[in-house]
């Protein structure tokens, strides 16, 4: 893998026992990347993987707003996504809860702090906690690194869209 290649994959750490930690970088304004995650119309050209569809049911991305996500895969197969955002704050940060029906009852909070690095890229650093070390591992064992790393190649794809459109 070159050192690009390697820069355009997410960092997932595992920092304590009930706790997974992501970063990626955007080569995009951090208002850009920002709105990628909270903007009903743009979430689906971006999240899940590829060969996947999304279908945003709902997204109120404000303190105590729900969001819901229907994901379809090529075979017609569909999962949903749900949580609550516990906060919000524009460009810098967003706190929501996360619940996948293959796993149900196991909800994680997940906090995203989107860091501005002065030369038009973005460095989004999120920190999920579980309830248990069980919960964390079956996550990780999900296949979701795989599954998150091509949903970023899409915002990557996205964003790159946008600045050149």
């Amino acid at each position: 893998m070159s050192e690009q290649e390697a820069a355009q994959k997410a960092t997932v750490t595992l920092p304590a026992e009930r706790e997974i930690h992501i970063e990626r970088i955007f080569a995009a304004p951090r208002e850009r990347v920002f709105a990628a995650f909270v903007d009903p119309e743009l979430i689906p050209q971006w999240w899940g993987p590829r060969g996947t569809e999304t279908i945003v049911e709902e997204l109120d991305a404000t303190p105590g707003g729900t969001w819901r996500f229907l994901s379809r895969d090529s075979e017609g197969s569909e999962v949903r996504f749900r949580g609550v955002y516990r906060e919000v704050t524009p460009s810098e940060r967003l706190a929501q809860t996360f619940e996948w029906d293959g796993m149900p009852g196991y909800v994680s909070v997940d906090t995203s702090v989107f860091e501005d690095l002065g030369d038009g890229r973005t460095r989004v650093v999120t920190t999920s906690i579980f309830h248990t070390p069980e919960e964390r591992d079956g996550m990780i064992e999900s296949g979701m690194e795989r599954g998150l790393n091509e949903t970023y190649e899409r915002l990557d794809e996205l964003l790159a869209g946008q600045a050149s459109g």
